[in-house]
């Protein structure tokens, strides 16, 4: 499938899920919600992104710093907002880090390095992210069992790490589970990436709350927690606008599945992706800046860590 074919697709399936739901379940309850918007809910929306970004840009600081590419903090932070603005608003996926691991793998940047220092701190973070809700999930829910799949990914990640860390590796691919040792596996910087993802999913999965509570839902959190988990999962759907679509449709089933009003669940999917976008809007400065032609700026690059 072409590039523009599928941008279509995503675009198709997005809006398609949510006129969908807004001719079967009706839009009362949407309505209602956004009547609730207040500017304190706003500013807790970009309180809540404010946290999410910076643990994001102290993530990719950590790694990036790992494998000898380092980023500014400040740079970091900018470009992480402009990274999510874009993230949310085109149909083309992971536009906005696809355009920062470019960005800091010019040579003028970080070379290789740099790409692969952002690379490394998107599938670590969603690697974690995953875990946190699997396991989230079986501990709210009272199933044990979900816990099966995160420790079976932790196993698949550990075996591949050794069989292809070993003297009949590919060099490619070597240096890449060599990056992984020494950023993710590493006593110094592992915790910290896992810290910093786990504070992040924190941050979206209260935003999700305040979008419920917002939109009238009165759940008590046991019961609201693995439905706003799972809504959360469903943003990683490939087929989707900056996670519209699914995230609307999983989160009214699995209201409706838990004897909640899906229209309910329609309202607070809806109002967090508007809340999600308030949270992002810092991005704009961002993303005017890079406009006006400024440079990547990033420190000296350190000696690249490679030695066990």
């Amino acid at each position: 499938m072409s590039a523009a074919a599928g941008v279509l697709l995503r675009v198709a399936v997005t809006i398609g899920v949510l006129a969908l739901l807004a001719t079967q379940l009706g839009t009362t309850e949407l309505l209602h919600g956004l009547r609730s918007l207040t500017p304190a809910v706003l500013a807790v929306a970009l309180l809540l992104g404010l946290v999410a970004t910076v643990c994001t840009a102290l993530r990719w600081y950590v790694v990036a710093r790992g494998i000898g590419a380092p980023v500014p903090l400040g740079t970091a932070v900018a470009d992480t907002y402009r990274a999510q603005l874009l993230n949310s608003v085109l149909p083309a996926g992971l536009l906005g880090d696809a355009h920062r691991a470019v960005a800091h793998g010019l040579p003028t940047a970080g070379g290789r390095a740099g790409f692969r220092a952002v690379v490394l701190e998107r599938a670590g973070g969603q690697l974690v992210v995953l875990l946190g809700c699997l396991a989230l999930l079986a501990v709210v829910t009272g199933h044990p069992t979900a816990l099966l799949v995160p420790v079976l990914l932790v196993v698949i990640v550990v075996v591949l790490y050794r069989t292809r860390t070993g003297p009949g590796a590919q060099p490619g691919l070597r240096g890449w589970f060599d990056d992984v040792r020494i950023v993710l596996l590493s006593r110094d910087r592992g915790p910290a990436v896992v810290a910093l993802s786990l504070i992040g999913l924190g941050c979206h999965l209260a935003l999700f709350v305040v979008a419920a509570r917002t939109a009238g839902v009165d759940a008590p959190l046991p019961v609201l927690l693995p439905l706003l988990v799972l809504g959360l999962l469903a943003m990683v759907i490939p087929l989707n606008v900056g996670g519209w679509g699914p995230r609307e449709g999983v989160t009214a089933g699995m209201f409706g599945a838990a004897a909640l009003d899906p229209a309910a669940g329609f309202a607070t999917a809806v109002l967090f992706g508007l809340l999600s976008l308030v949270g992002c809007l810092p991005g704009v400065l961002a993303l005017t800046r890079s406009w006006w032609g400024h440079p990547v700026q990033r420190t000296d690059t350190v000696p690249d860590r490679r030695a066990p």
